[in-house]
């Protein structure tokens, strides 16, 4: 697929929009009663479940846990329908695993670990649909199913994927603007500190375009923050006014 059909001559997506729009974000929280936390969203059509579990004891052997921080559990799969290929192992191939890392390793970060020594919190995301942007969504999926577990974090963590193509920057890129196999830059922040917490690119890009990404990226990330944000407090809103 070439480049030219990913942005028109006008400056439009395929979807119709600038390169430095969002997909349209819905999310809920506490959408599963068996979980601590948990949320849903959906961003553009890639569709992310998350639940969080704990702090609560170490599961298994005792030798895992920490002194004097929490153990952060991840896990990130894909639903065997989530994509046109079916899936014959959804949380044992090497791209989930790759993703379990990358979450346990952003939300290291992001959680005040200190608090629980000796304990564990389990995060579950699961890709329900995919359709670009899964690892960003299942990131800001984790953060809401974190609030609503009323665990202690530093800030929101908020993820946005950016992509390259004829010069511009394409945030929140989807699966079409994806498979088009360019640069594509991965980005989670706190975003009241701009701190990084994780940072990824697939395939190289020139040094001379690295700052007009990354500051583009971080700009998503921003803006997925508002509506993060914007979720939580009518969240809280709901269940204040239901007791």
């Amino acid at each position: 697929m070439a480049g030219l059909e990913l942005l028109s001559d006008q400056g439009f997506r395929l979807d119709g929009r600038r390169p430095h729009e969002l997909r349209k974000i819905e999310c809920r929280m506490g959408v599963f009663a068996q979980a601590d936390g948990s949320a849903y969203i959906q961003q553009g059509n890639t569709k992310v479940l998350a639940a969080v579990y704990g702090p609560h004891e170490i599961r298994g052997s005792k030798s895992k846990g920490l002194h004097d921080k929490v153990l952060i559990n991840c896990q990130y799969s894909m639903a065997t329908f989530s994509t046109g290929e079916r899936k014959r192992r959804p949380r044992g191939d090497r791209k989930s695993q790759e993703m379990t890392l990358h979450l346990q390793q952003t939300f290291e970060a992001a959680i005040l670990t200190q608090l629980y020594p000796k304990s564990q919190i389990d995060i579950f995301v699961e890709v329900l649909q995919a359709d670009g942007g899964n690892y960003s969504t299942c990131v800001n999926a984790a953060t809401l199913a974190l609030v609503d577990a009323g665990i202690p974090i530093k800030d929101y963590v908020c993820a946005c994927t950016t992509g390259f193509v004829n010069d511009a920057a394409l945030v929140d890129i989807s699966f079409v603007e994806e498979s088009l196999g360019g640069p594509q830059l991965t980005v989670a922040i706190l975003p009241k500190s701009e701190q990084i917490v994780l940072l990824e690119m697939t395939s190289r890009l020139h040094v001379d375009y690295l700052n007009k990404v990354l500051k583009t990226a971080v700009k998503g990330c921003k803006d997925v923050y508002l509506i993060l944000d914007e979720a939580v407090r009518n969240h809280v809103s709901q269940v204040v006014g239901s007791e």
